[in-house]
């Protein structure tokens, strides 16, 4: 999926791939949005749609992105949710009572708590009352969840609606094999001891082989690694491009946790454990260090390794998304306006991480807009080797007269606007979250960086893409 975000320079509303518009001035309890002058140097046309809503964003939280493993191992899904839930509450201070929906997307979900969006709500305090449903879209869950939002607020369903996204990938859940799952329930069917004798009879030592769950694709049976690995391999990005960039991602994120930017972060106290602040797979290290790692897909000359790839990752966030009259009557100032998006899908074998190549032009020709009036890229970093590649395609004539039907290339994003606060390489990707880090990041970014417009995009499993 892509989105694009604009900064607000006045109480009228803007644009998104997500289109985004957000105002100049930190949220607060004012009804008025007023412009610095500044801001008003750097205005541009508004994407405002005559005739249907504007849908804002008021704010948005995450819990810290940590490495899966580590201080909410011994947590489930709907105990991270909640923590994002509860942020939020207090970030906003948005009455329970006045939420009309919540939406949550989710991955690998938890059998115990499959609409972990419902579970998490009544945890973390709202009413019984309020309908949660939870999506799955691979890693754009949390921007369907957004989507979906976007949806119900324009139709006029809706006037608030929470949307966020949870992963958990410290307990994924592993099941037995398919031959011991069916003597089970064939098991517990049988009504005589003689019944039960004769199945017990039939296992074998094999039936207690787990089915361990893989990061691959169904249709193709490829790992999304290996995949990342041809398509570096298809677009000559070469093994020190990728750690390079890599480093890039740490680099900056580090700097960014350092100067107090990724105010998205809300502290959790993990139950029995301490608090945890901040996101802990930040690591910057050096390109020798990095060169030292071993290809972890395609052996023994793949360029895809674990310090070029994101990490398993467990989190969780959450937005509260209003309909902008709401908003400005209960007083908020919106953070960002939700405005236009696309979602695509390519061939999942060979163009699996491509989407956002595919997505981003028509999300801009949507909105009437350039590359040039984007202030503010935010790209889901899958794998270095994903980002470059893209790059590449995005960059090429030939590509897009080839594969895209277009006359000519889409263009390369300006790396002083790209990940500029760090991505997922560094900060890390609960597969159901990080749709909403990345619009929140953008947000911020554009709100520091007094920008207007800001693009959001994200690869997916299956192909799919916004």
């Amino acid at each position: 999926m892509t989105s694009i975000l604009t900064y607000t320079f006045k109480n009228l509303p803007s644009t998104s791939k997500w289109a985004l518009r957000f105002s100049v001035r930190p949220l607060s309890c004012s009804s008025q949005l007023r412009a610095t002058p500044a801001a008003q140097t750097k205005s541009k046309k508004t994407l405002a749609k005559p005739n249907i809503r504007n849908v804002v964003v008021v704010d948005g939280v995450r819990t810290p992105f940590l490495l899966s493993g580590t201080s909410y191992k011994d947590l489930m899904p709907h105990d991270v949710a909640r923590a994002a839930l509860l942020g939020l509450l207090h970030r906003t201070s948005v009455p329970k009572e006045v939420v009309d929906y919540i939406i949550f997307g989710t991955v690998i979900q938890e059998v115990k708590t499959s609409n972990v969006a419902r579970e998490a709500a009544l945890g973390a305090g709202f009413s019984d009352k309020t309908p949660a449903h939870t999506v799955t879209m691979a890693c754009i869950s949390a921007n369907q969840a957004m989507t979906t939002g976007v949806g119900l607020i324009a139709s006029g369903q809706c006037d608030v609606v929470v949307a966020g996204g949870v992963e958990l990938m410290s307990d994924v859940p592993i099941r037995h094999s398919r031959k011991m799952r069916k003597m089970l329930l064939d098991l517990n069917k049988a009504k005589t001891l003689g019944q039960r004798l004769s199945l017990l009879s039939k296992f074998r030592l094999n039936f207690l082989s787990p089915e361990l769950p893989a990061v691959a694709e169904f249709s193709t049976s490829e790992t999304m690694g290996h995949s990342a690995d041809r398509l570096a391999a298809a677009f000559a990005v070469s093994r020190t491009e990728q750690d390079e960039y890599a480093l890039r991602s740490h680099s900056l994120a580090k700097k960014a946790q350092d100067e107090g930017l990724l105010s998205d972060v809300v502290p959790f106290k993990v139950p029995g454990k301490d608090t945890v602040t901040k996101d802990n797979g930040i690591r910057p290290s050096s390109l020798e260090q990095m060169a030292k790692l071993k290809p972890a897909f395609i052996k023994p000359y793949g360029t895809v390794t674990a310090a070029n790839s994101s990490f398993l990752t467990d989190g969780a966030s959450a937005m509260l998304i209003m309909a902008e009259e709401k908003a400005l009557a209960m007083g908020y100032k919106p953070k960002a306006y939700l405005r236009d998006f696309v979602y695509v899908s390519q061939d999942p074998k060979d163009q699996l991480l491509l989407g956002p190549t595919y997505a981003t032009p028509k999300v801009l020709e949507k909105a009437g807009l350039t590359l040039n009036d984007v202030d503010a890229f935010e790209f889901h970093e899958a794998f270095s080797g994903q980002i470059l590649a893209n790059f590449k395609a995005m960059d090429s004539d030939w590509f897009a007269q080839n594969y895209m039907g277009r006359k000519t290339k889409v263009g390369l994003p300006p790396l002083e606007k790209f990940n500029t606060w760090g991505g997922s390489l560094s900060l890390g990707h609960p597969f159901g979250a990080t749709g909403c880090r990345l619009v929140m990041a953008a947000a911020n970014r554009l709100r520091k960086e007094g920008g207007q417009y800001g693009l959001v995009a994200a690869c997916a499993a299956g192909g799919q893409s916004l």
